[in-house]
């Protein structure tokens, strides 16, 4: 579908350019021909003046009559080199307007394409993963409608079962959503500038309960720096990392956030001293449903794996990147670059131009 629309609109984009072509070749054409055509007539002008009249000299006569002939010859011949320029001309604008065209029409179509993969996606990965909690809950149902006499203690741990897989959609489904959200980029209206500090504490402040469970120690380190952004989605980006680090990391440690100013963008950095990530599992972390987690804690870790996926999401709207360095045994760091000043998208067609001109 994508490919037969680029193709339509790269049509679309072509007729235009060559509309335009043609229009400016007849105008040059008209303009061009006049000038040869009044060229052409004052050389006869001039001819007739220091030329005898007709029939004073036969001779005289068939002069004139070949530099008439002559001035013929040069006028047609020049036009059918105007032609020729003008025709050669109108190939190469086909050409690279054709070029040009395709470039722009998938530029226009990207973010269409992108928004129908994403969508993709989410179903796979939507009808993937409620099919586990569905199918434990069809499960436990079934089998206790087998028995002949459900006890009242069956009765409860039944109960009890289905409202776990029960939280366990819920969640599931509010990350989804989440991730969705997200998906369809970032609302100018709600970008505001926003202390970096202010970030953080408010990320510390959702994680208060988890912060003092495991007696984690936070570092908080930020000066004056500012970004600009959804404040709610990047204080979600510090949080989501935030609760990997505390997870991750062994009773009483310390984790770190920091910020740095890096020329036109600032670094927030989530440091911990925990296990770690293998070098295997990192350039999977950000992947959708991925999970590491018997390489990164001995112990059982829950969750679907979406965390890290919403976090880039988040540094991605904003025209930011997200990385990670890290070694087993000795901790993880994120990384997360943001522009200062954020800049809304510019539309293909002026991105294209600001491409063309570097």
């Amino acid at each position: 579908m994508i490919e037969s629309a680029t193709l339509k609109l790269t049509l679309w984009y072509l007729g235009i350019i060559m509309a335009l072509s043609v229009v400016f070749s007849y105008a040059l054409y008209r303009e061009s021909n006049a000038q040869l055509t009044d060229s052409a007539s004052r050389q006869r002008d001039a001819i007739e003046r220091y030329m005898p009249p007709p029939g004073f000299d036969p001779q005289d006569d068939q002069i004139a009559q070949s530099l008439e002939n002559q001035l013929t010859r040069e006028l047609n011949t020049a036009r059918s080199k105007l032609v020729l320029r003008l025709i050669t001309l109108d190939l190469v604008t086909l050409v690279l307007g054709a070029a040009a065209s395709y470039l722009l029409a998938r530029r226009t179509l990207q973010p269409i394409e992108d928004s129908l993969e994403s969508q993709g996606r989410f179903t796979a990965d939507a009808s993937h993963e409620l099919r586990t909690p569905l199918t434990a809950m069809r499960t436990e149902i079934e089998v206790a409608l087998r028995q002949h006499q459900l006890t009242p203690h069956d009765a409860h741990e039944l109960l009890t079962s289905n409202l776990e897989e029960i939280a366990k959609l819920e969640a599931l489904s509010a990350g989804l959503l989440r991730l969705a959200r997200f998906e369809n980029g970032l609302d100018p209206a709600v970008v505001t500038p926003v202390p970096v500090r202010e970030l953080f504490e408010a990320a510390a402040d959702r994680h208060a309960a988890g912060l003092s469970a495991r007696k984690t120690k936070l570092n908080l380190e930020a000066g004056a720096e500012t970004v600009t952004g959804d404040r709610d989605s990047l204080v979600e980006l510090i949080a989501i990392l935030l609760d990997n680090a505390i997870k991750y990391s062994p009773v009483g440690a310390t984790v770190t956030l920091r910020a740095r100013t890096a020329g036109q963008h600032v670094q927030l950095a989530v440091i911990d001293t925990g296990v770690g990530i293998k070098a295997a599992d990192i350039p999977h972390i950000f992947d959708r449903f991925y999970r590491a987690d018997r390489s990164r804690s001995r112990e059982q870790v829950g969750g679907y794996g979406l965390g890290l996926s919403i976090a880039k999401r988040i540094a991605d709207v904003h025209k930011g990147t997200i990385s990670v360095t890290s070694k087993p045994d000795h901790g993880t760091t994120f990384t997360i670059k943001l522009p200062a000043v954020y800049e809304p998208a510019k539309p293909p067609f002026l991105s294209l131009i600001s491409e063309l001109r570097r």
